[in-house]
């Protein structure tokens, strides 16, 4: 199962052999820490085996042969606590490198789902990516912990079955004869749960979407009354990850039984056979205990490799899913011999703008941009002015290569944007959406989101030019009050003023206004006209907007209809000679309008932040 449910080529799922080479290289970086954590094993494996030694000598010496069990008890005690201590320190080590694995693989996850282009969060679920990021890699780190206390129980199982051997071996043969059954069991038993518990991860990532949805969406199920429909999916995403898990169940029932009851068919033939072979003489009473003991023994790690085997799969499962993200190519990524872009010089401006022959479609036969072509001086700002899905937006997510295009060439102050690294294009081309997203922290913390270690003036006077200042000043702990999820307690219009004030900061060449001011109050939009003006001055600005005061904003209009640009002017002259453009005006007004009536909360609404 893919992220979006489909299958593509971004998205390939390796063979069995690839995920588990996934693994075997995360555990290498860690050899060391697996090595001292396999060797503590070992040494618990030679104490456990040398418990029954020990007995078997305490009987044979110091019980029928009369000698001083003080000792034999004393030796055995101090085996014991070392046991003990080996057993502690077993698990420490083993969780602990499990953990170090854990973490490993998911800041890796964490770095390639952000190196990822934006079309394949597109068809992405996030639901989906938080079960990789969560569920998945806890499966994984569970098995993990079992590779150096299974190579201990191997240990102990080889040396105590030598030790069978060496002592009688046709009991030892009727004793393990079993062992055969168990891992044929075992393997059957890997066969039928693989795609049961795939199944489970899949679905438990299936209701994690649906929640997490839910959660994100909840003002619109709320404002549309949706709670009980979204509480029916989750219901049915349960049920599902109900009945898989019950299906698991029964296939663990019918195989697990049998891999925990073979070994004691062994014991009993030991104490029926063994018991007359001791009455005969040909075993001591101790090598008897000793016997019964080790097969004693054998029960646990045998039950513990059943265990292994069934977290093998699921381990397995989790791997193929990390795997089927990570070995997800980037379609869009870093040149092989990035170049870099012209120093910038006092008093230059910088940020020249060319579009030539730009021909794009998210779907590839249903371009949006055919034959696109602008040049936008350095220092200049121009509005991209045209109907709904004629392009605008998808101009702004060109110039930064959030997509790139089927044809055509776009170049900032002379350098094709390809030829830049990823990070240097973003820094030099600023945008604000018109979905502003705010992250859970200060306001300040916001602001200086691109820029971390800017200084308290700087990001005041970010917000002064963005007309955020007064507002963030009336907040309870102003510049330090704490925002909520997605900002959703401040006003659409404060929360894009942040966002400006954002963009500002990181001082781009280019800034890219996506209807930046379509959540602000026109009451309010004045405040902020002058200061948008103000930031706009020397700065080569891109403005998507459909307010004519905002469009008013830059020195020249283009009007994009048809994936190309069908009319450029100013504001005034394309009013007066086009007709198409006074149309698309028009139908945005209405737009506007609609819209104004969700924005009647005004700056005061801030003031209950924290309360």
């Amino acid at each position: 199962m893919t992220l979006n449910g489909e299958a593509n080529d971004s998205s390939p799922r390796g063979p069995a052999l690839e995920r588990w080479r996934l693994l075997a290289v995360t555990l290498g970086a860690q050899r060391r820490g697996l090595a001292l954590a396999t060797a503590v094993g070992l040494g618990w494996s030679a104490a456990k085996v040398a418990i029954p030694q020990l007995t078997r000598l305490a009987i044979d010496r110091g019980v029928d042969g009369g000698g001083s069990l003080l000792a034999w008890t004393v030796l055995i005690a101090a085996v014991g606590i070392a046991i003990g201590t080996f057993t502690a320190f077993r698990r420490y080590y083993a969780f602990r490198e499990a953990r170090w694995t854990e973490t490993r693989l998911r800041e890796r996850l964490f770095d390639h789902v952000m190196s990822l282009h934006i079309g394949y969060h597109d068809r992405a679920q996030t639901g989906q990516l938080m079960s990789r990021a969560s569920s998945d890699l806890t499966m994984l780190q569970m098995f993990v912990v079992m590779v150096p206390i299974t190579i201990a129980n191997l240990a102990m199982m080889t040396a105590a079955v030598a030790i069978l051997v060496s002592t009688d071996a046709l009991l030892a043969v009727v004793a393990l004869l079993p062992l055969p059954l168990v891992m044929i069991t075992a393997t059957r038993f890997s066969k039928r749960i693989h795609p049961t518990l795939m199944d489970v991860q899949a679905e438990q990532a299936e209701l994690a979407t649906v929640v997490e949805e839910s959660v994100a969406g909840v003002r619109v199920v709320k404002g549309f009354g949706a709670e009980e429909t979204r509480s029916r999916r989750v219901e049915h995403e349960a049920d599902d990850i109900q009945t898989a898990s019950l299906r698991a169940a029964r296939i663990r029932g019918k195989f697990l039984p049998l891999v925990e009851g073979l070994p004691q068919l062994g014991l009993i033939a030991v104490l029926g056979i063994g018991g007359h072979r001791a009455i005969d003489g040909h075993l001591t009473i101790g090598q008897l205990v000793a016997f019964t003991t080790y097969i004693t023994l054998l029960i646990a790690p045998l039950r513990m490799t059943g265990l292994t085997v069934a977290w093998g799969q699921r381990a397995g499962v989790a791997l193929e899913r990390i795997n089927e993200v990570l070995s997800t190519v980037p379609r869009i990524a870093d040149p092989a011999e990035p170049e870099s872009l012209p120093v910038r010089r006092a008093g230059e401006p910088v940020g020249r703008v060319e579009m030539h022959g730009v021909r794009f479609g998210y779907d590839p036969a249903q371009p949006v941009l055919q034959g696109f072509d602008l040049v936008v001086p350095a220092g200049g700002s121009v509005a991209l002015v045209g109907g709904t899905g004629s392009g605008k937006s998808t101009v702004a997510r060109l110039l930064v290569r959030f997509y790139e295009p089927q044809a055509g060439t776009i170049s900032v102050d002379g350098v094709p944007i390809d030829r830049l690294r990823l990070h240097d294009l973003r820094r030099a081309v600023g945008i604000v959406f018109e979905d502003t997203l705010l992250f859970h922290d200060t306001v300040a913390a916001n602001i200086a989101f691109a820029c971390p270690d800017a200084e308290p003036p700087q990001i005041e006077q970010a917000a002064r030019l963005a007309g955020a200042h007064d507002f963030i000043t009336r907040l309870p702990e102003g510049y330090a009050t704490l925002i909520g999820e997605r900002g959703f307690s401040l006003s659409g219009g404060q929360r894009q003023r942040i966002a400006i004030a954002r963009a500002i900061l990181a001082d781009p060449r280019v800034l890219v206004l996506d209807d930046a001011t379509s959540a602000v109050d026109p009451s309010k939009e004045h405040e902020i006209r002058e200061a948008m003006r103000t930031v706009m001055d020397g700065r080569t600005t891109f403005v998507i907007a459909h307010r004519p005061g905002t469009i008013a904003l830059a020195d020249s209009v283009v009007f994009i209809s048809g994936g190309v640009v069908a009319a450029a002017g100013t504001h005034d002259h394309l009013v007066a000679t086009n007709a198409d453009y006074r149309s698309v005006l028009a139908a945005m007004s209405t737009r506007a309008a609609a819209l104004e009536g969700d924005d009647v909360a005004d700056d005061s609404r801030a003031a209950t932040v924290g309360d």
